[in-house]
């Protein structure tokens, strides 16, 4: 595999992952639409707790920046009662999304996870080993 190849991930071995994993006990998980969605939505089903999604745009499908920064494309909206959130993503590479959705969130503790990213780009980062973009099956 050369360094521009992207890496092809299937979900047994994101499940195989994600089960190995520490997952925090939260009230909420959130998802950053769209790269989020499918990842979230697994760790809500796998939490048992209820999901919601924070609309924030950055990246094209190429990974490169559309816009200067992160760009909030919807209002919010959250279930009242919540203080502790797992704010979920597919890749963190900047973490300015991230910091970005975690400015709008109303909870005392958030958590944050990416399937895919360096060491300390978020709290908890699935596959720091990979260094290249990911095919997602979901994709």
């Amino acid at each position: 595999m050369t360094e521009n190849r992207k890496r092809d991930l299937g979900f047994q071995e994101i499940k195989q992952r994600l089960d190995e994993v520490a997952l925090p006990d939260v009230d909420l998980v959130v998802g950053i639409h769209s790269g989020g969605k499918v990842a979230a939505a697994l760790i809500a089903w796998k939490l048992d707790r209820p999901l919601t999604m924070i609309h924030i745009n950055y990246r094209d499908e190429t990974n490169t920046p559309r816009y200067d920064a992160p760009k909030l494309l919807a209002d919010p909206f959250f279930p009242p009662d919540c203080q502790r959130i797992l704010l979920v993503d597919d890749v963190a590479v900047s973490g300015k999304t991230l910091e970005l959705a975690k400015t709008q969130l109303p909870a005392d503790e958030v958590t944050t996870l990416v399937l895919k990213g360096r060491e300390g780009s978020a709290d908890i980062v699935v596959f720091t080993e990979i260094p290249t973009c990911v095919n997602w099956p979901w994709n």
